[in-house]
């Protein structure tokens, strides 16, 4: 598992530093104006599908019985499910495409009600989100293709495949630009060129791995239709955090303009780790609980679920407490030029610091959901979600006056909290999860280390910062601070004995020694040649 998170956690890390940049020139170009606002949500109605399949309801329902197959029935069985999703999911999607390309200005009235006020507003959003809703089924067949090797444990490409989403995505603003009537034009497609090129890669890959697809005719088998079963309560329950996201924009979209792009840019933010650390998780998680739950190994699951959680805590309870602490310099350092002025700088740190505050209930949900997933139980998540999505919009209606662009960045941070504090409260009250010693005893500790790095954030930014007036200044200044709060949570960890660095290459080692032990003793079956 350690080896998957790291895998996937090093590609995400790459992927996010080119979303800040293609960020970034976002910021410069557009700010926080109106084509901002349209372009946002454009972009957010495909992604939030992306994120409900690619990190949701199909890996949940897909990854454990495509990964049960493999290691029961071999890969020809295992591929043959494949082929049969592939096909039933590239009819619904390509129906679900049409229908949305037809009906897209009821969509944005309904995604985001307040740009009705202004015309001009609300028709190039349908325009621009007409642009990229092609990508939702794009991008949704390659979630598809990344759970197929996920479930064979090659987590590389589909890791790699959102690099190449920042890639086409900057490659269009810098030179399409010129050749479209706005910057958010050209933008829009190459969000949609980008799940072409993303699709094709993963495509690529499982070929190589001996699970080529082809696009078959879609069949209802048994397996289908019990996949479709536990993919329909999984839309909502493992992608809660993803409806409480769109929930902000449709009451961003109420309040003044540049409130959307506002919590977009602190959002963006906040998915640096929670993208990096919580899909690390999550991936590869739910294959390795999935083996443990089907081999009938309860202690082993529940000693991956403790780990998970330990490994979660003590990256994102410092990161948590960083957002914070330093959220106006990260905002400003970021984004801080061209089009977008210190004053919305100051308001998106507003709203990042509200973000930061759930992260670390953010990931936590993606380590909880996957002990419901891997047991085929995707209904209690879903229960849960209902309750958390329904908390978010009564927070959301409540702060959004006294707040404004707060509210629904302080509320999407509580529901996740109540969120991933139900989840763990029914899979401990199941039998399914029990906190052990040494998980308590650490998080008590990583919270002193966390306390300790946060009194040194504080101090050292007031230093530095007090002078940094450019922008290459402001940016070797936020190096140094990021510098100065991991090597002060590295030290603290180990005086306080939070975390043992050496732990890590020792599991890997034992990884390596199991994995040999294995091969020699069951020699792995030679894959069927794809047709």
């Amino acid at each position: 598992m350690i080896k998957g998170m790291l895998t996937v956690g090093a590609w995400t890390m790459a992927s996010r530093i080119l979303g800040f940049a293609r960020d970034m020139l976002i910021a410069a170009i557009l700010g926080a104006g109106p084509v901002a606002d349209a372009f946002f949500v454009a972009l957010k109605l495909p992604n939030l599908f992306r994120r409900l399949f690619g990190e949701g309801a199909f890996n949940a329902a897909f990854v454990p019985e495509f990964a049960g197959l493999l290691a029961t029935e071999g890969p020809a069985t295992a591929r043959q499910f494949a082929r049969e999703s592939f096909g039933v999911m590239t009819f619904w999607l390509l129906g679900v495409t049409i229908l949305g390309e037809i009906a897209m200005p009821g969509v944005i009235h309904v995604l985001a009600p307040g740009f009705s006020a202004d015309p001009a507003k609300f028709a190039l959003a349908v325009t621009l989100t007409r642009i990229t809703f092609p990508y939702l089924i794009l991008i949704c067949l390659a979630a598809l293709v990344s759970g197929i090797l996920n479930g064979m444990e090659r987590y590389t490409a589909a890791a790699a495949s959102y690099v190449v989403f920042n890639v086409v995505s900057i490659a269009a603003m810098l030179w399409l630009t010129p050749y479209t009537p706005t910057a958010g034009h050209a933008l829009s497609w190459g969000v949609t060129v980008s799940g072409v090129a993303q699709l094709g890669l993963l495509m690529w890959a499982a070929h190589r791995g001996g699970m080529g697809l082809g696009i078959p005719r879609p069949r209802m088998t048994p397996r289908v239709r019990l996949l479709l079963r536990r993919m329909a309560p999984g839309l909502l329950g493992a992608g809660v955090t993803q409806l409480n996201l769109a929930v902000d924009v449709v009451i961003a979209s109420l309040l003044p303009a540049g409130t959307v792009s506002l919590l977009y840019y602190a959002d963006r933010v906040q998915q640096l780790p929670l993208g990096v650390i919580g899909t690390a998780v999550g991936t590869a998680l739910l294959p390795t609980l999935s083996r443990q739950v089907r081999a009938g190994e309860a202690d082993n699951a529940n000693d991956t679920l403790n780990r998970a959680i330990e490994y979660t805590l003590v990256l994102t309870l410092p990161a948590s407490l960083a957002l914070v602490i330093s959220a106006y310099p990260i905002m400003w350092t970021l984004f801080g030029r061209g089009a977008f002025s210190i004053d919305s700088a100051r308001l998106a740190s507003q709203a990042l610091a509200a973000y930061g505050l759930g992260l670390p209930a953010f990931v936590l949900v993606k380590v909880f959901a996957p002990g419901f997933f891997a047991r085929g139980d995707t209904a209690t998540p879903v229960k849960i979600g209902v309750a958390a999505v329904a908390l978010n919009l009564s927070l959301n209606v409540a702060l959004m006056v006294p707040l404004r662009h707060v509210g629904p960045a302080m509320a999407t941070s509580i529901a996740a909290i109540f969120n991933a504090g139900a989840l763990a409260f029914v899979l401990q009250r199941r039998g399914y999860f029990r906190p052990d010693a040494l998980l308590n005893r650490r998080v008590v500790r990583m919270m002193l280390a966390t306390t300790a790095m946060g009194l040194v954030v504080f101090i050292a930014e007031n230093r530095l910062f007090a002078t940094a007036t450019t922008d290459m200044h402001r940016l070797l200044s936020l190096a140094a601070l990021i510098a100065i709060g991991m090597l002060t949570y590295v030290v603290a960890t180990q005086i306080t004995g939070a975390y043992d660095l050496r732990e890590i290459p020792r599991r890997l080692a034992r990884r390596r020694l199991r994995g040999a032990e294995g091969s020699a003793i069951n020699p792995a079956p030679t894959q069927e040649t794809p047709s």
